[in-house]
């Protein structure tokens, strides 16, 4: 698909609690940003941020990676917390001869090594461990009978993400947020939270900066069914740097695909830990509950 697509996004977040919260102080990632790469663009036309009760203090900032951040404290007793982010933007597929100019992997590696690639620093900085990422010989032998000597770099990373989603099995129940990329390749199984962390710490043993993705992925109701609002997603990917002609590549070894008009990226990072939705503290609130619903409305 080649034509571009408008989406209305809504994504909802209630924390109720059983007893009640005194003060919290909370981070949102979840307001889209323009991308640029060879095979999509995508554009933020606007987004919004509602929460209830009103916060004392609210205030949007971009981090280091320049991810739009909303942060806001709320200093009065409360056991819900209602989070409302509507969005509109447009993805715009484009055509994948691009692939055809790929290096191969060794010069991309070689290229950031001796410094000769102008974006060697941006790219550099995600080649090395990150907080839940780390490098080992395990990963990169994973990887390494994909890499041959001599392979486009593109084209050795496609057949790695097809590998991973045949390999793993997609299963919700097997890990939680708190699982280890170890843990869950040992699993062979997880979401695609796990699925992407696997799949950067494979690039990354090799030498290959990667990086983490989060956003939204528009589901598709089966024929003769209707679609349901909420029942969309967060979801999760990778993005690889392939070298100064093409530079950043998005990949999602959930689907074995290279990301298109169905995928909404958010925000980048070294892995979950710097781009998770939403987090916080909170000063009280006993058990928690959470809800959340997500909606990705094309608009005609």
């Amino acid at each position: 698909m080649t034509t571009a697509v408008r989406y209305r996004i809504t994504h909802l977040t209630r924390y109720r609690y059983s007893e009640s919260v005194a003060i919290c102080q909370n981070q949102l990632r979840m307001l889209p940003r323009d991308f640029v790469s060879p095979f999509v663009r995508v554009h933020c036309h606007r987004s919004k941020a509602s929460v209830r009760p009103e916060p004392e203090q609210f205030e949007e900032h971009r981090d280091y990676y320049g991810n739009r951040v909303l942060t806001f404290s709320i200093e009065s007793p409360h056991q819900v917390l209602d989070v409302s982010v509507q969005s509109e933007v447009t993805v715009q597929p484009g055509p994948r001869e691009a692939r055809n100019d790929s290096l191969t992997w060794e010069q991309v590696l070689s290229a950031i090594g001796d410094r000769t690639d102008p974006n060697w620093y941006e790219a550099q900085e995600f080649q090395f461990d990150s907080p839940r990422i780390r490098r080992s010989r395990v990963f990169a032998n994973y990887a390494q009978r994909i890499f041959t000597k001599g392979r486009s770099l593109i084209d050795a990373a496609m057949e790695l993400t097809t590998r991973i989603h045949r390999d793993f099995k997609y299963d919700a129940s097997a890990t939680d947020v708190n699982t280890t990329t170890e843990e869950a390749f040992k699993l062979r199984a997880g979401v695609c939270q796990d699925f992407a962390h696997v799949q950067v710490a494979c690039l990354r043993s090799l030498g290959l900066p990667a990086r983490y993705v989060s956003g939204y992925l528009r589901t598709v109701a089966p024929p003769g069914k209707e679609r349901l609002v909420g029942a969309d997603q967060s979801h999760a990917w990778i993005s690889l740097y392939v070298g100064e002609s093409l530079g950043w590549i998005d990949l999602d070894p959930t689907n074995a695909c290279l990301t298109g008009a169905n995928h909404v990226p958010i925000c980048i990072g070294r892995d979950y830990s710097e781009v998770s939705p939403m987090r916080g503290v909170v000063l009280g609130g006993g058990k928690t509950e959470l809800r959340v619903s997500v909606d990705v409305e094309p608009i005609t």
